[in-house]
């Protein structure tokens, strides 16, 4: 059996709103929205690995709170992991730094006015229910 590699993702919460990061790159990925994150190194811990992503994505100073349970597969060998996480006191606001152009803080009625990246969609459904703030079903994708 293959070896899985754990990417971190952040459910980054900031006042009831949910941060959404659009995709820069790599080309087939541009445009759509995800969790931002990024793949733990070897001998790293995956909340180190999550705050060291959101400062090299976003440039903010974040502390994972918790992990969403589950694990959702991505291209292999990768699969997807999140922890709810928030923004550190005195911590830069986000900025699109690195593989995004854009980002949003979702409200839970605008979770789904985005276009998600396929894979990030049920562990964004899952983070909606591991919050409590409802898992009301993604409109057609567009």
């Amino acid at each position: 059996m293959t070896e899985r590699t754990v990417v971190v993702g952040a459910a980054l919460l900031d006042a009831g709103r949910l941060l959404a990061a659009r995709r820069s790159a790599p080309p087939e990925l541009a445009g759509r929205w995800e969790l931002p994150g990024g793949k733990v190194e070897p001998g790293e811990l995956p909340e180190a690995a999550l705050v060291r992503e959101l400062r090299e994505e976003l440039g903010v100073d974040a502390e994972p709170v918790e992990r969403v349970p589950g694990a959702w597969p991505l291209r292999a060998p990768y699969e997807l992991h999140v922890w709810t996480a928030r923004l550190r006191p005195g911590s830069a606001a986000p900025e699109p730094l690195e593989d995004h152009d854009a980002l949003r803080w979702l409200t839970p009625d605008e979770i789904w006015d985005v276009p998600w990246l396929d894979q990030d969609v049920p562990a964004v459904r899952e983070t909606l229910a591991h919050l409590g703030a409802g898992s009301r079903a993604p409109r057609t994708p567009r």
